[in-house]
């Protein structure tokens, strides 16, 4: 491994706290002077760091950040006040975050919750035409591709992650690059004889977040008490109730899962989902250009 790749797994494994703060701490007042101190780089040195692995600063990411979750919650909760969603994105000033949201999104909260509620509502007219909520168990197989979906309680897991910020939709090869080094890296601290689960976690929604800048995370579970180096991190998935559908996949047909399930399935069966991470399981390697895929989203009965 050459000096290069050396400095650039270890500044991976300072930044890789930072993300995970910022993360769970996206409502908070984040400063300069903590993200710092959690990456152990100089203030001179680490806005510079940032900036060259990430593509943008540190204020520019967080406020980005926050912006594109304000306009995911305006639309998972239609009934929230514009004000709640802004404090609740870390926003403590409504003039601030609807000046910040229109030069970003060329809409006004306003006009692009009344937008989306108005959508919304056409929707779920022909959809609960279509369906009738059903029991928790009950299986659909509206899509071909699908082999069977439930509600399932989930327990906790701790997964060891490499995170990627950069183009994946058009470069399905990164996927591979990944766990490939995630496993070499388990081999070889004997973690393949607790017969990891692949995970791979999206943060992002690729119709706001411009491609390169998309973040993904490659994950396998691993014991609590693994320890991690270098770009690997570690975290938790929390425990809780979700949607968990598994399908037989081409690539290309992966982004059509994720809008069925969100417009229509979800829905349908008297659930919606909640502001947490959905992930995708991948209980066996591609067969044949075909992808296995179990689909898990956080959800909550209406």
């Amino acid at each position: 491994m050459n000096p290069n790749e050396k400095n650039k797994i270890h500044y991976l494994e300072r930044l890789n706290k930072v993300f995970d703060y910022i993360d769970e701490n996206i409502d908070a007042q984040l400063n300069l002077d903590d993200l710092t101190k959690l990456s152990h780089f100089s203030k001179f040195h680490f806005s510079r760091i940032f900036s060259a692995l990430v593509g943008e600063t540190p204020f520019k990411f967080i406020q980005r950040i926050r912006l594109e979750r304000a306009n995911y919650l305006l639309r998972l909760k239609p009934k929230a006040k514009i004000t709640e969603i802004a404090f609740e994105c870390g926003f403590n000033d409504l003039a601030v975050f609807s000046r910040q949201f229109t030069l970003h999104f060329n809409i006004s909260p306003t006009a692009f919750k009344k937008q989306k509620i108005q959508q919304s509502n056409i929707h779920q007219t022909s959809s609960f035409k279509a369906k009738y909520f059903c029991s928790e168990l009950k299986i659909y197989r509206d899509m071909e591709q699908l082999v069977e979906a439930n509600i399932r309680s989930l327990p906790e897991k701790t997964i060891a992650y490499i995170k990627h910020i950069g183009s994946y939709r058009q470069n399905v090869d990164i996927y591979e690059k990944l766990f490939n080094q995630h496993y070499d890296w388990a081999g070889k601290n004997s973690l393949l004889k607790h017969h990891p689960e692949s995970i791979v976690i999206h943060y992002d929604d690729p119709e706001l977040t411009p491609e390169d800048k998309q973040r993904m995370s490659v994950c396998i579970t691993v014991p609590e008490d693994t320890e991690v180096n270098g770009s690997i991190g570690k975290t938790t998935i929390p425990y809780g109730k979700y949607y968990v559908a598994k399908f037989k996949l081409k690539p290309q047909e992966i982004p059509m899962a994720w809008n069925w399930i969100y417009g229509e399935e979800i829905l349908s069966i008297g659930y919606h989902p909640i502001d947490k991470i959905p992930y995708q399981v991948y209980p066996e390697p591609p067969k044949e250009g075909i992808l296995t895929i179990v689909f898990c989203i956080p959800v909550k009965k209406n």
